[in-house]
């Protein structure tokens, strides 16, 4: 990578399941220690606090699981968050990246995020500090 990197990693923020029953991974997860913190009707979005991290289930009519894909995306949170510096070093890298101007939902609530792709296609959001809290149960 030709540019320097202005940030870390501090660890997974969230990452998004995509499944055709909710209720079945809702009960698994939640058998592991998780637990529920809020459901968003109008998303058929799950939210599951897992330790200092968020699963979020995505409900779907059709599995993306049956093409061969479950992961809607996986969030890893990064500090310090400068959108322009990241943008920036993605470009002089050749990551393709775009950065919504309105704050993101984490695991720790609403804050600045980019996307980005790996090389195998999978999305990656780069993930700031919270701006405001996660709302817990938010319909």
């Amino acid at each position: 990578m030709s540019r320097e990197r202005t940030f870390e990693l501090e660890r997974l923020d969230h990452l998004v399941l995509r499944t055709n029953d909710a209720e079945r991974l809702i009960e698994f997860y939640c058998g592991l220690g998780c637990r529920v913190v809020r459901r968003v009707e109008r998303m058929n979005l799950i939210q599951l606090a897992a330790g200092a991290s968020m699963i979020d289930i995505i409900g779907t009519e059709v599995s993306n699981s049956e093409q061969g894909r479950n992961l809607d995306h996986f969030s890893l949170r990064v500090s310090p968050f400068d959108r322009e510096a990241i943008l920036e070093f993605c470009a002089a890298n050749g990551i393709p990246a775009e950065a919504p101007e309105f704050p993101l939902l984490g695991a720790d609530g609403y804050g600045p995020a980019a996307y980005i792709e790996d090389p195998d296609g999978n999305r990656v959001e780069l993930k700031g500090p919270p701006e405001k809290p996660r709302p817990d149960n938010e319909s």
